[in-house]
C-alpha cells in the first residue's frame, strides 16, 4: 500500500536526495548527526538543508526558510526523526508544524531518548501526515555515528587497511616504507578522511612513518582531530604530527602511567594529552580511548593505525566498517601481515561481515565490509 500524499518511488526517490544532501556535512556536523531535508511541493524542490558546522543550526529550519510561503502544505522529506526538545535551539517539530507543512517522511526513529518517537508523535497530533522507515536501512548506515554515541557512548569507527596483493601491510622490520597504493585509491582515502571527525593511528605507525594526518583535496579545508594511541608517550617531539599541533588539532591517549615529563613536553607542543585506563596487556584499552572520544563529541572515526590497531577492533567488536584497499602488486618477501587469519576469516564470513562495496581504482581493489548486527 502506497504511502499517503506521494507514491513510494516517489517518496524513496526525494528520500535519497536528502541521505545524498546529508552527507554533505558528515565530518563537520559533530556532536549532532548530519541531517539532510528536502522539502518537495507540487513535485517540485522548494527548500533544502543540511545539519551545519558543529551541530547548528539543523536542517530542518534551514529548508523550511528557503522554502518560505511555499513550506505550507509542502512535505518535507528528512533522514531523521525530526527534534521534539529545546536544546540550543527550538525543536525542529515545533518548527515544521508552524511553517504548516502537510506531510513528513522521516528515514529512520532517532534513538536519542530525549527524542525517540516524541517528535513524530508531536507531528501526528498537529495533523501533519507521518511515514516513516523510508529508505531506514542507508539512514541507519550514514547516522550510525549518532546511534553508537547514543546506545554505547563511543562512535562509529571505519578501519581502512592497505595491503600488497599477497596480503602484507609493510615489509620487514628494517625495510623502507613500502607505497602500496596509487594516486586514485588515495584520493578516495582523502575524501573517506574529510567525512570522519577524527582519524586515529598507534604509536607504531607514527614512529615508522611519521604521517601528517590531514586532509589533501584541492579546495577542501577540513582538519579531523589527529589521534595518536600511545601507552607510555614516545610519540617524538620533532614528529610532523607535534610540531603542526598548533594548526592541527591532535591528541594522544595515553596510558595511566606514562611520564609525565613527557606529557608536559607533548603539551607545550599544542598537543591534548588524555590518560586512560590500559587493558590486560598494558596496552591503551580500545574500549575506554574510543569513549574518551565519544565525550569529545567524535561520531565518526577514521582508524589507519595499521595491522595491530586493526586486528584489535576487528576482535573486540568495535570496527564497523573495513575498507581494504589490494594492490595489484605483491611484496614478494616476507612483510607484516594486514590480518591476522581469524581476523580475515572474519571478514570472509557473511553471517558476521557483509560486503557493501567493491570497486576499481586504476590498480587497486577497494572492498569495504559492514559489520552486521
Amino acid at each position: 500500500m502506497s504511502p499517503p500524499g506521494g507514491g513510494d518511488d516517489e517518496d524513496r526517490r526525494w528520500m535519497q536526495a536528502a541521505l545524498d544532501y546529508g552527507e554533505r556535512s558528515l565530518g563537520l556536523a559533530a556532536p549532532n548527526p548530519s541531517v539532510g531535508a528536502i522539502l518537495v511541493k507540487d513535485g517540485a524542490l522548494v527548500g533544502r538543508g543540511v545539519t551545519g558546522l558543529g551541530g547548528r543550526p539543523h536542517g530542518e529550519p534551514i529548508a523550511l526558510q528557503q522554502a518560505g510561503d511555499a513550506a505550507r502544505g509542502a512535505t518535507l522529506y528528512v533522514t531523521l526523526e525530526p527534534c521534539s526538545h529545546f536544546g540550543r535551539s527550538p525543536p525542529c517539530a515545533d518548527a515544521v508544524v508552524e511553517a504548516g507543512v502537510a506531510r513528513l517522511v522521516s528515514a529512520m526513529e532517532d534513538p536519542n531518548p530525549e527524542v525517540r518517537g516524541q517528535g513524530h508523535a508531536r507531528l501526528r497530533a498537529a495533523g501533519v501526515a507521518v511515514t516513516t522507515g523510508v529508505l531506514e536501512a542507508q539512514a541507519r548506515r550514514d547516522h550510525r555515528g549518532h546511534i553508537l554515541r547514543v546506545a554505547q557512548a563511543r562512535p562509529a569507527a571505519t578501519l581502512k587497511l592497505a595491503e600488497t596483493a599477497d596480503g602484507f601491510a609493510a615489509g620487514g622490520r628494517h625495510d623502507p616504507r613500502l607505497r602500496i597504493t596509487g594516486q586514485i585509491a588515495n584520493a578516495r582515502v582523502q575524501m573517506l578522511r574529510a567525512t570522519h571527525e577524527a582519524i586515529m593511528i598507534g604509536i607504531e605507525t607514527a614512529l615508522a612513518d611519521d604521517p601528517a594526518l590531514t586532509v589533501r583535496l584541492p579546495g577542501v579545508d577540513r582538519k579531523p582531530l589527529r589521534v595518536v594511541l600511545d601507552t607510555h608517550l614516545k610519540l617524538p617531539l620533532r614528529s610532523r604530527l607535534a610540531t603542526t599541533a598548533s594548526d592541527y588539532p591532535t591528541l594522544v591517549l595515553a596510558g595511566p602511567e606514562a611520564a609525565s615529563d613527557a606529557e608536559a613536553g607533548l603539551a607545550d607542543s599544542g598537543v591534548m594529552v588524555e590518560r586512560v585506563e590500559a587493558d590486560e596487556a598494558g596496552h591503551v584499552d580500545l574500549g575506554a580511548a574510543l569513549r574518551a572520544l565519544s565525550a569529545r563529541g567524535v561520531t565518526r572515526l577514521f582508524s589507519e593505525g595499521g595491522p595491530r590497531v586493526a586486528s584489535r577492533l576487528i576482535a573486540l567488536g568495535l570496527a564497523d566498517e573495513v575498507v581494504l584497499i589490494t594492490a595489484e602488486k605483491p611484496l614478494g618477501l616476507p612483510g607484516l601481515p594486514t590480518l591476522g587469519e581469524a581476523e580475515r576469516a572474519a571478514l570472509a564470513d557473511p553471517a558476521r561481515w557483509s560486503l557493501i562495496e567493491r570497486a576499481e581504482y586504476g590498480p587497486d581493489l577497494l572492498r569495504r565490509f559492514e559489520r552486521l548486527p
